[in-house]
């Protein structure tokens, strides 16, 4: 299996912006392509006061700073140019998602989506949806928000619906990590809440320690299936293990968590992302090396 799928970080929280316009975006698609990969899924629409285009909802929710460029128009339009599949990530308005208001959340999201549908839903790319609020766990509110936006999501464009959660490992929460028994009956009840809703779903994949790994995307995509859901794989291409926040992972380290979830028989393996530490126009001179390796990789052929 090979990586054919990433998302795409244009509202950038934790990783520099690479300030692209058409005509770099048009480049880093046809790379893509040439890798390829086949789906791209905007990681998010907006985040606290930016947004991909001016969005009159979140204007009438929050001063917003100008987008000045429509990116989902460009991206829906580069998508189709590619032949890609684009998924449509939602809101996160930074602040009640964090603080448990969900109510003000999903009601947010439920005007912005249908605001999206009428400026973007015919668009021959928008082939799905991608609810961007994360979760590693089992919380009744949460829930709630997923049901309630899936359910809107859909009567609005009844395309596949992805999620993509994080494992709570020692890597990021340490002592406070969730035991990989605690993590399979835990999601056992998630699915068991989205079994219906959600279509998809690819876990992060960098939280725990690689020797531990093969295990949890067994157990993931076992308890995916069980419950009529798609299990893909998050194999992040970014380095959680090195003090500085992210560079682009070690080649060694992307193979292996490839090759392992090709092992669990996961259906697609996307990343995040692409195009800042994949990329051969990254602003990551190691993404560009990281870029030969992996291509260099794919198109040797095997034994």
């Amino acid at each position: 299996m090979k990586i054919t799928g990433t998302f795409l970080d244009e509202i950038t929280h934790d990783i520099p912006s690479q300030n692209w316009g058409p005509q770099e975006w048009a480049r880093d698609f046809d790379a893509m392509r040439a890798v390829g990969i086949d789906t791209v899924i905007l990681i998010r629409a907006g985040y606290r006061n930016r947004s991909t285009f001016d969005s009159e909802v979140l204007q009438s929710h929050r001063p917003m700073i100008p987008a000045y460029n429509d990116l989902v128009a460009l991206f829906l339009e580069e998508a189709a140019r590619c032949d890609m599949d684009f998924y449509f990530g939602t809101y996160d308005a930074g602040t009640f998602w964090d603080e448990g208001d969900y109510a003000e959340e999903v009601a947010i999201n439920k005007a912005f989506c249908h605001e999206v549908v009428e400026r973007y839903g015919a668009a021959d790319a928008f082939a799905g949806w991608y609810i961007c609020h994360e979760i590693n766990t089992y919380d009744d509110e949460q829930m709630r928000l997923y049901e309630e936006l899936a359910t809107h999501l859909r009567a609005l464009k009844n395309v596949p619906i992805l999620m993509s959660p994080y494992m709570k490992g020692v890597k990021q929460f340490g002592e406070d990590a969730m035991a990989f028994d605690e993590h399979a009956s835990t999601w056992k009840t998630v699915f068991e809440r989205l079994e219906g809703l959600v279509d998809v779903v690819a876990f992060q994949d960098g939280n725990v320690p690689l020797h531990d790994l093969p295990r949890y995307l067994d157990v993931n995509h076992e308890l995916a299936e069980a419950h009529g859901i798609q299990c893909w794989s998050n194999v992040e291409s970014f380095d959680r293990d090195v003090r500085i926040q992210f560079p682009p992972i070690d080649f060694r380290k992307l193979r292996y968590k490839i090759e392992q979830a090709a092992a669990a028989a996961v259906e697609k393996i996307i990343t995040f992302e692409f195009s800042h530490f994949m990329s051969p126009h990254s602003t990551f001179p190691s993404a560009r090396t990281l870029h030969d390796r992996y291509r260099n990789w794919i198109n040797t052929p095997t034994a």
